[in-house]
């Protein structure tokens, strides 16, 4: 059996882990990415106690360590959404699509009972390293 290859993904463009995990890791082409809130960081604090900005500063956060894998976006092929509120849904999916605008990734979506530092939204992603190509289905 093969043996494959863990490599961890960090930036300093994206808000450290705040506790024992990393902000990614990448097995073979697979790369998980932990769950991001809105911090900013620089200062380390939520940009703002609103669901959209706090989304978009998420999907920031992301996207850097994305980046850092020497990946963008359209590497993702699932998302994981929680949120504290479902009422803030819709407002989320505004943000979402100025991130992802075709061939969306799969996502699941759970409103949570509460999420760390009072976060109104966390995000997760699965991306695959690498060229990717669109087929038609």
């Amino acid at each position: 059996m093969a043996t494959l290859v863990k490599k961890i993904i960090s930036t300093v463009k994206a808000p450290a882990a705040m506790g024992p995990y990393s902000q990614a890791v990448l097995v073979d082409r697979t790369m998980y990415i932990a769950g991001q809130i809105g911090l900013d960081p620089s200062s380390g604090q939520l940009v703002s106690e609103g669901a959209k900005e706090q989304a978009k500063q998420a999907l920031i956060n992301i996207g850097e360590i994305l980046k850092a894998a020497g990946c963008d976006y359209s590497n993702v092929v699932k998302t994981t959404v929680l949120m504290a509120d479902m009422k803030d849904f819709s407002d989320i999916n505004e943000i979402y699509k100025e991130f992802f605008r075709s061939n969306f990734p799969a996502r699941a979506a759970y409103q949570v009972v509460a999420l760390p530092k009072g976060a109104r939204v966390e995000i997760e992603a699965v991306a695959i390293h690498g060229p990717i190509q669109d087929a038609s289905a």
